[in-house]
C-alpha cells in the first residue's frame, strides 16, 4: 500500500473497534499513540538484535546504558536513530502470547530509552492499554496495527512521508472534536498564510547555501506550523538546515508534538512541555530567526501570575518589561515573550495571530497599550492583516495576523501597513465546528500579493507609527453652583456618611442600640430643621458657607461634614460664581472633569483651543495628568458608509414574501 492517504484511511477505521468503548472524541487518544507506538517498533527492527546482544552484555557491569544502546541503535545507514528499546518484544511477538498481551506490552513500553518514555507518559498510554484490555480489545488492536497494511517499516514509508501520515491523523481527530480543535490545532489554510507572511521576501534571502535557520512556536499545539515553515523553507533551497523550537502545555497534545518531530526527524528535544510558556521557558537563552504562533485567546494567566509579576519586576532585563495586561487575556505577553526571542543582531521576523482584543484594549497608561506603544515606538509591527470570520474551528470571531520584525525594510520603516482580508475566503461545502469559511490558494495569493504590493487602495492602508498613538490630555472645568435648603435637596445629607452615622448605634443591647438611634435620629431632624431657617436662592459659596455655619454652630460638626451639607443642597449652574480657594484659584468640578485624545501628530494647545475652549471657554488641562496611549482601530479604518434601504425597496420585499405565503396557503388549501 504505497499511497500515504490509503494507510491514512485504514488506520483511520481502527476507530470502529473503540465504538462503545470510546467516545467518538476519544478515539485520538488511542489511535494516534499506537500509530507512534507502531512507527518507533518498525524503524527499531533493523538493530533491534543488536541493541538487545549490547543490553545483556553490559546490563550488570555499567550504569548508564543510554549511550551505549543510542550508539547500537542505527538505521540500515548507519545513522544513530537517537532513540531504542531493548525489550524481546515487538508487535509481531506481543501476538504469540494472547493471555499476557497486556503485561508484555507494559514490559515493551518500559524498555524504550527516555526521551521515548516521556511520550508516551504523556500519552497516558498505560491508561488506555488497561481500559483496552478490559474490554477485550488490547489483541484486536495490536493485530489490527500489525496487519501488512499499516507496514509503516522506513524501508515502505520515509520520515517525509510518516510525518504527513500522521499530521494528516492529527488534523482528521483536530477537525472531528471541533470543540478542542482550535486551542491546538490551527486551519491549514491559515497556516499557509502565516508562512508565507513570515517568509515573504522584504528582503530576507533563503538562497545562500549552508545556512542554518532557526524556527520557533511557543504555543506549538501538534506542531502544525513549524513542520509548515521547514516544508517551506526547504521547497526554497534544501540546502538549509532548518532547527525547530517549541514548546506546549497541554500533556497529550505536547506528546503528539514531539513524537510528529521524532518521526520525520527532527530533534524532539526541542520541543518543551508540558510547560506554560509564559511562567516556565524552557528556552530561556535560545534567540529565533523565525517565530510563527497561534497563541490562546482570551485566557487568564492568573495561574502564572506569580512568576509573570516576577519577571516583570526585572523591567526589560525580563520579558515582560513593556507591561502587563489584564488577568483574563494573555494574548499580548505571548507576543512580549517572542519579541524578547528575537535575534540581537541579525533579522527575526515573527508571525502570529491574535483577536481584536489586543489591537485597542485597555486606555492610554493600561498595560496593553504600554505594551502596543512599546512594540510601535521600536518599530517592530510591519503589518496587520486583518482576516474573514469563521476560520477556526472553536470560534467564528475575527482574528488577525501580525507581522512584526527587529529590521524593517527600508521603505517600511516608521510605517506600518494595515490589509483588510476579511472578504477574501470561500464558504465550505460542510462545516466544521465554527469553521465555515476557508482561505483558497487563489485567496492566499491575492492577500499576498496586497501585502507586497504596499501602496494604498480600498484594502490597504499604510500609516505612520504615530498615526496610532495620542496624548490622553484631562480637561478640567471650574466649579459653579447654586444653594438652596428645599425639602429635595435636604433628603441629599442622608447620602453623606457621617451624616447617616448620626442614626446608627453600634451597641448590642436592644435597649440601648434603639435609644441612641432614636438621639441620632432627632440630632438629624434637629440639624434639617436650623438649615430650613436659610430662606432664599444664592449663587456664591462664601456667602452660603457663612449662612450655613452659623446656622450649625450649635451642633459643633467637622469643617469637612459643613462642606458636605453645603454640597448636598447644591447643583450646578454655569451662571453661578466660581468657587475658590484661599488663593483665589478656581476648584474643578469633578463631575465636569473629562478626557481628550489628542492625535500625537496634532499640536495640543491648538487642538483644546478649537474642540474644547471654543465651547468651554474657562476650561483648562491639567497637563500633569498626560498619557501616552497607542490603539489599531482597524476596523475604524477600512469603515465604508452604506446608506439605508430606501422604504420603497422594503415594501417590494414584504410584499414579495407576503405574495409567497399566501400562494403557498392557497396550494395547501387546494390540496386538502
Amino acid at each position: 500500500m504505497g499511497n500515504f492517504q490509503e494507510k491514512v484511511t485504514f488506520i483511520w477505521d481502527l476507530a470502529d473497534l473503540l465504538r462503545g468503548t470510546y467516545k467518538r472524541n476519544e478515539y485520538q487518544k488511542v489511535i494516534l499513540p499506537f500509530t507512534v507506538l507502531k512507527r518507533f517498533d518498525n524503524v527499531l527492527e533493523y538493530s533491534k538484535k543488536d541493541v538487545l546482544a549490547a543490553y545483556n552484555n553490559y546490563k550488570d557491569k555499567i550504569d548508564n546504558l543510554d549511550p551505549i544502546l543510542k550508539g547500537k541503535a542505527l538505521d540500515k545507514n548507519g545513522n544513530e536513530l537517537g532513540f531504542y528499546n531493548y525489550s524481546k518484544y515487538d508487535f509481531n511477538s506481543l501476538l504469540q502470547d494472547p493471555e499476557h498481551i497486556e503485561e508484555n506490552l507494559m514490559h515493551y513500553l518500559d524498555c524504550f530509552s527516555p526521551n521515548i518514555q516521556d511520550i508516551f507518559e504523556n500519552f497516558y498510554i498505560k491508561n488506555q492499554i488497561s481500559k483496552l484490555s478490559k474490554a477485550d480489545l488490547l489483541f484486536l488492536l495490536i493485530k489490527k496495527f500489525s496487519d501488512s497494511k499499516v507496514d509503516l517499516h522506513p524501508d515502505k514509508v520515509s520520515n517525509h512521508e510518516m510525518g504527513t501520515i500522521f499530521e494528516e491523523l492529527i488534523r482528521k481527530f483536530s477537525e472531528q472534536s471541533n470543540e478542542e480543535a482550535g486551542e491546538h490545532f490551527t486551519p491549514r489554510d491559515v497556516v499557509k498564510l502565516m508562512t508565507h507572511l513570515i517568509f515573504i521576501e522584504n528582503g530576507l534571502h533563503l538562497q545562500e547555501p549552508n545556512l542554518i535557520k532557526k524556527i520557533y512556536d511557543p504555543a506549538c499545539g501538534t506542531g502544525g506550523m513549524l513542520s509548515s515553515c521547514k516544508n517551506f523553507v526547504n521547497e526554497i533551497n534544501n540546502s538549509i538546515d532548518v532547527v525547530l523550537y517549541g514548546q506546549e502545555i497541554n500533556e497529550e497534545i505536547y506528546a503528539i508534538c514531539k513524537a510528529d518531530m521524532l518521526i520525520k526527524g527532527e530533534n524532539s528535544e526541542n520541543i518543551k512541555g508540558p510547560y506554560s510558556t509564559l511562567s516556565d521557558d524552557q528556552l530561556p537563552e535560545d534567540r529565533f530567526d523565525y517565530m510563527i504562533s497561534n497563541p490562546p485567546y482570551g485566557r487568564k494567566w492568573e495561574q502564572d501570575k506569580e512568576t509573570i509579576l516576577k519577571e516583570a519586576g526585572k523591567g526589560f532585563k525580563g520579558r515582560f518589561g513593556a507591561g502587563l495586561p489584564r488577568i483574563n487575556d494573555g494574548q499580548l505577553l505571548f507576543l512580549e515573550h517572542m519579541l524578547s526571542k528575537m535575534k540581537e543582531t541579525e533579522k527575526s521576523r515573527i508571525a502570529v495571530i491574535t483577536n481584536g482584543s489586543p489591537l485597542f484594549t485597555g486606555d492610554a497608561g493600561s498595560g496593553e497599550s504600554n505594551i502596543r506603544k512599546w512594540i510601535i515606538e521600536n518599530d517592530y509591527l510591519e503589518a496587520i492583516i486583518g482576516l474573514p470570520d469563521q476560520l477556526f474551528y472553536n470560534t467564528g470571531i475575527k482574528t488577525y495576523i501580525w507581522v512584526l520584525t527587529n529590521q524593517k525594510p527600508q521603505e517600511r520603516v516608521g510605517k506600518i501597513q494595515l490589509v483588510d482580508a476579511s472578504t477574501k475566503y470561500k464558504k465550505m461545502r460542510k462545516s466544521l465546528g465554527n469553521k465555515r469559511n476557508q482561505l483558497s490558494d487563489e485567496d492566499i495569493s491575492y492577500i499576498l500579493e496586497l501585502y507586497n504590493k504596499y501602496e494604498l487602495n480600498d484594502e490597504i492602508k499604510i500609516f505612520d507609527n504615530e498615526d496610532f498613538g495620542y496624548t490622553k490630555v484631562t480637561v478640567e472645568r471650574p466649579l459653579q453652583l447654586n444653594y438652596e435648603v428645599n425639602d429635595e435637596r435636604s433628603d441629599n445629607l442622608y447620602s453623606i456618611n457621617a451624616f447617616s452615622k448620626f442614626a446608627d448605634s453600634k451597641s448590642k443591647d436592644p435597649d440601648s442600640k434603639l435609644k441612641e438611634e432614636k438621639v441620632g435620629k432627632q440630632k438629624q431632624d434637629a440639624i434639617i430643621n436650623a438649615l430650613n431657617k436659610i430662606d432664599g436662592f444664592y449663587n456664591n459659596w462664601d456667602k452660603f458657607e457663612k449662612l450655613v455655619e452659623k446656622s450649625l454652630n450649635r451642633f459643633d460638626l467637622s469643617p469637612t461634614l459643613i462642606k458636605n451639607i453645603i454640597l448636598a443642597l447644591s447643583e450646578h449652574d454655569d451662571n453661578a460664581d466660581y468657587v475658590t480657594d484661599s488663593r483665589g484659584n478656581k476648584k474643578t468640578d469633578g463631575n465636569l472633569r473629562d478626557t481628550e485624545k489628542i492625535p500625537l501628530k496634532q499640536d495640543i494647545d491648538e487642538y483644546f483651543e478649537k474642540e474644547v475652549l471654543y465651547y468651554y471657554n474657562d476650561a483648562w488641562m491639567d497637563r500633569k495628568k498626560d498619557k501616552i496611549g497607542y490603539e489599531i482601530n482597524f476596523t475604524q479604518y477600512f469603515y465604508k458608509y452604506e446608506p439605508p434601504r430606501s422604504l420603497e425597496e422594503i415594501e417590494a420585499d414584504i410584499k414579495k414574501v407576503t405574495d409567497e405565503i399566501q400562494e403557498l396557503i392557497k396550494e395547501d388549501l387546494d390540496e386538502n
